[in-house]
């Protein structure tokens, strides 16, 4: 009894390698599927994807709550520099943020609360191509807001419609002409006015809220005409690679170079079902 050998638990060292060998196979295997699922996000095919289930979704709630609800494109404030709200949005992500209309914000839209907003793929972007000019002395910061700044909204019978859309903050606090800093700052996360995103001091208080500056800013305001003011929303738009129009942009021919190319690939949405319509 006392001469048996005692059996150890654990792995040997030759069972130690075949698992490790066989741990490292599957990742080699695994790799290439999860890099490519991730470039098919990254693609035209995989952004339209994306955006025709956010138009599904916003469709699906307009009809539960009978009421005008809808997707808005447009890219994140990164600036730092409160006198040039659309400094770096060269290089800003574009974002899909769902929007539902208030009674109360003087015919205006906000963000759904509890739907955080949908980046798009750093590679890919959609563009309103009605808020194009082929006006080479625009200022490009300028089109290129107005451009890629537009929503697509849906009635409470499911159908797609055209409607004024000004987006606000949920407080309903706007951006008075002639007044750099509005009295009551909105603590909205999502749309605000561009000094609180970008941080302003108020009193002895810095505030920073919001990331997507809201439809307070008109052509005619002669402070800053950042082109965000009221607008239709649309029914298509075209898919662009952000690569491809940053270069255009900096050769001075954003239209002549590359944007008028992608007028026959314009995407539409169905009226009555909400889906993409692929020109081909």
């Amino acid at each position: 009894m006392y001469g048996r050998a005692r059996r150890t638990t654990g792995l040997t060292l030759i069972e130690m390698t075949l698992v490790i060998a066989t741990v490292a196979l599957l990742v080699g295997f695994a790799v290439p599927a999860v890099r490519a699922l991730i470039q098919a996000f990254q693609s035209e095919g995989g952004v339209k994807s994306m955006i025709s289930a956010g138009l599904n979704s916003a469709r699906t709630m307009a009809v539960a709550r009978q009421k005008y609800m809808g997707v808005r494109f447009q890219r994140l404030c990164t600036s730092d520099d409160s006198a040039n709200p659309l400094k770096g949005l060269h290089n800003a992500p574009q974002y899909m943020i769902f929007i539902e209309y208030a009674d109360d914000l003087a015919n205006g839209f906000k963000a759904v609360e509890g739907l955080e907003p949908i980046k798009l793929p750093d590679t890919i972007g959609v563009i309103d191509l009605r808020r194009v000019t082929n006006d080479e002395e625009i200022n490009e910061p300028l089109e290129l807001s107005d451009s890629t700044t537009f929503s697509i909204v849906f009635g409470p019978s499911g159908r797609v419609v055209v409607h004024d859309v000004r987006v606000r903050n949920r407080d309903g606090v706007n951006r008075p002409l002639g007044s750099l800093v509005p009295p009551n700052p909105s603590f909205d996360d999502v749309f605000n006015v561009a000094d609180t995103i970008i941080g302003r001091l108020y009193g002895t208080t810095f505030i920073q809220r919001g990331r997507f500056i809201q439809d307070d800013y008109p052509r005619g305001d002669s402070l800053q005409a950042l082109g965000l003011g009221e607008e239709a929303s649309c029914t298509g738009f075209v898919v662009c690679e952000v690569l491809d129009l940053r270069k255009a942009y900096e050769m001075g021919a954003g239209w002549t170079g590359y944007l008028s190319k992608l007028a026959p690939e314009t995407v539409y949405v169905s009226p009555y079902t909400g889906g993409l319509i692929s020109p081909d």
